[in-house]
């Protein structure tokens, strides 16, 4: 880096290099502050400062002026009104390169600021905090912080900003590089994290006041910040990045530390995400296999290993270079298995000191550490984007419990096949409409997903379950049937009970093909599309 011009803080100045002399420091997150202080006063600069920050700062020995002094004016009603004041902003606003700006500075004695350290009252947090009063909440609404940023960030041609601890050293670093001055580059570059804070906060306050009133507000104020840079997108000519939902409880990587494999890519978050939702419909061992955003192999079991055998069984074709979740740590004779496939990402709660030995033999699995137990904040909502729009609904959760089905054939489900549909109904959910399930054994045996007609599912489904007979099996329908034919052709095969939601004007029709054959068939009275 070299030096630009230098702007003097006397006289008529053009921008450039901002040579501070006088630096104001007001801060809630008191981190690395007495360090950054010290390194700004062995430069030169003088320190304003207030409240709780200029205790902090004078505890630690250094000379610190107060935001008073500075004003003329104390600070008042509990440190609510305190650098609220015309002597302050005009300095921070200033336009030093305008001969009328520095005739009315010096007429009304106004001392320039150089640069602005604040950071903001824990808006996010306190909200966010259980049992938090409505009071609580309101009293940390920053007003005069984030007054003083946006200030300073809109006149960053003569005035720096920094707004987080992060950024403390760097700024040092370039303070004693260059002689106590900050380049046109920097100050930019400060004044869009200064914004990004700001607009960070105001959506954060904006949506608390608004989710007290309305599900659905007119204006759906979200903010969100990056995890991590990504390889490519979907495909490799396309750039990505993945951010989280600020204020959100979980994200997808939320509490997940990757011990082992190449970088996470777009398509293994999307995945990812399926495979977490899914797996958590279950308390006792399951696993699940993702592959293109939908499951391809579902399985409940004694064990981990036995639910894993178990959903690589229903579709071992496919279960190559998937996505596997786990609900339960992961041994060595789980781990065992796993090595003869082929794994893109595989999650799970633990992994046992030799399962972790055996599966980083393979240097590009993805190895995947699940240590969440928190769930989505109840009322959250999906959201999808469109073409310069977003969709939002209600999430999917829950699933129907069996006491509010009805049970629509003549004969009565036995209690193994309540089983099997329970299980393939809460499966269906997660899979892309129209969605067929197939199940036996509480394991998944076929799975139709994503066809434009509901007998294609099926038939797609009745393909893929590559067992000798389908008899004793259930099926799980995420929408009504509009005809008799897919339970026909599913009843050929050999399928001896179905779960669908019903609806349909031939819903007759279906309950008579289902007892026709002697069948059992329950109805949801609720649908699960997954577009």
């Amino acid at each position: 880096m070299t030096e630009p011009n230098i702007q003097e803080t006397e006289g008529v100045t053009a921008p450039g290099a901002v040579r501070v002399r006088r630096a104001l420091l007001s801060v809630s997150d008191k981190r690395g502050i007495v360090d950054f202080a010290k390194g700004l006063s062995a430069l030169g600069v003088e320190l304003v400062s207030t409240g709780g920050t200029a205790k902090e700062l004078m505890d630690a020995g250094l000379e610190v002026r107060t935001i008073s002094d500075l004003t003329g004016f104390p600070e008042i009603m509990d440190g609510r009104v305190k650098t609220l004041h015309p002597k302050l902003h005009a300095g921070l606003l200033g336009v030093r390169s305008n001969e009328e700006h520095i005739k009315t500075a010096e007429e009304h004695d106004i001392e320039w600021v150089d640069l602005v350290c604040v950071n903001l009252y824990p808006f996010e947090r306190t909200a966010a905090s259980r049992g938090a009063t409505e009071e609580e909440v309101v009293e940390q609404i920053d007003v005069g912080g984030p007054t003083m940023i946006r200030a300073a960030a809109k006149n960053h041609a003569f005035v720096g900003v920094v707004v987080k601890p992060e950024s403390y050293d760097a700024v040092l670093s370039e303070l004693e590089e260059f002689e106590g001055t900050l380049s046109m580059p920097t100050r930019e570059a400060l004044a869009a994290d200064a914004f990004a804070l700001t607009a960070r906060y105001d959506t954060a306050i904006a949506r608390w006041f608004s989710e007290k009133h309305d599900d659905f507000p007119q204006l759906f104020a979200r903010a969100y910040e990056k995890v991590a840079d990504l390889s490519y997108g979907e495909n490799p000519h396309q750039r990505a990045a993945y951010y989280s939902e600020v204020g959100a409880r979980m994200h997808v990587l939320s509490q997940v530390e990757q011990h082992h494999g190449k970088q996470l890519s777009y398509n293994n978050l999307l995945d990812l995400d399926s495979a977490r939702q899914l797996i958590s419909e279950f308390e006792v061992p399951a696993c699940a296999i993702i592959k293109h955003n939908n499951p391809c192999g579902v399985a409940l079991g004694a064990t981990p290993l036995e639910a894993y055998d178990k959903a690589f069984a229903g579709d071992p074709l496919s279960a190559f270079g998937g996505v596997i979740a786990l609900n339960r740590k992961v041994d060595k004779a789980t781990a065992q298995k796993l090595v003869d496939q082929f794994v893109e990402v595989l999650i799970a709660p633990g992994y046992d000191e030799d399962a972790m030995a055996i599966l980083t033999a393979k240097p590009n699995t993805r190895i995947l550490e699940d240590g969440e137990r928190r769930k989505p904040r109840v009322g959250e909502p999906a959201i999808r984007q469109l073409a310069g729009g977003l969709l939002v609904q209600d999430r999917d959760t829950g699933i129907e419990d069996r006491t509010e089905m009805e049970v629509v054939t003549a004969r009565q489900p036995s209690e193994q096949e309540w089983s099997e549909m329970l299980f393939a109904w809460r499966v269906c959910k997660h899979v892309r409409s129209n969605a067929i399930v197939l199940a036996n054994d509480l394991a998944t045996i076929g799975i139709g997903a994503g066809q434009m007609s509901r007998v294609d599912s099926v038939r797609i489904a009745v393909d893929k379950a590559r067992i000798g007979s389908l008899q004793g099996s259930a099926l799980a329908s995420d929408a009504f049937f509009p005809f008799a034919d897919g339970p026909e052709l599913a009843i050929a095969a050999g399928v001896s009970s179905i779960i669908q939601p019903g609806g349909s004007k031939r819903d007759r029709e279906v309950v008579e093909a289902a007892d026709k054959a002697g069948i059992a068939m329950v109805l949801t009275n609720r649908r699960h599309f997954r577009h």
